[in-house]
């Protein structure tokens, strides 16, 4: 008869165990802090998609007219977010966005929210570039709902517009470690703008 002895973790031993895990994942997760992640990597796409448009609006400047009013003509904002209020809602207003005029309200037009580069939701017509279009579709902001879209306005001034968003993060966010939002040269410190002039 063989006299084995058996092996084998206590009670104790997995509890501390589970316990160390525990403590660790907590740390993981409140280093990492994977919403916080996720904003930043929407912001990124913000300013990857706000260098997209002002690189395809600049091509048509130069190659369609330089004396083109990108507005249609009157001083609005134009939303990319298709359900948004053109009245009521604050966010929407000259105030919040950091844009003058009396009129800086958005525009109630029928393309809001479109993508399409010949009649989508930024007024301008990139198909009449003579080399094509430079984009498929205008960029919408990544959430696109509720206080996250992007804006687009212009003035009867040829060549003259600006866009703007809000950012998400706390990193990309006014006073953040990169903050976008105040050295942008834009008039307001609390959106994030790109064009030809951040004054409007």
């Amino acid at each position: 008869m063989s006299n084995t002895s058996k092996k084998g973790f206590t009670l104790i031993e997995l509890l501390v165990v589970i316990a160390i895990i525990a403590i660790l994942a907590v740390v993981v997760v409140l280093t990492l802090n994977p919403a916080e992640l996720l904003r930043q990597a929407r912001d990124s796409n913000r300013v990857s998609d706000f260098a997209t448009i002002k690189s395809a609006i600049s091509l048509y400047n130069e190659d369609v007219s330089t004396t083109t009013y990108l507005d249609n003509g009157t001083f609005n904002l134009y939303a990319s977010y298709a359900s948004a209020s053109t009245t009521t809602s604050s966010y929407e207003t000259a105030a919040t966005w950091g844009f003058l005029g009396s009129e800086a309200a958005v525009s109630a037009t029928s393309s809001r929210g479109v993508t399409s580069v010949t009649a989508g939701w930024i007024p301008v017509n990139l198909s009449a570039i003579s080399s094509g279009a430079p984009i498929s579709v205008w960029p919408v902001d990544p959430l696109n709902t509720g206080g996250n879209f992007y804006v687009y306005a212009a003035t009867t001034t040829a060549g003259t517009w600006k866009i703007a968003t809000k950012t998400e993060s706390i990193k990309y966010s006014y006073n953040g470690s990169n903050d976008i939002e105040s050295t942008d040269g834009g008039s307001s410190t609390g959106t994030y703008e790109q064009g030809t002039n951040l004054a409007l």
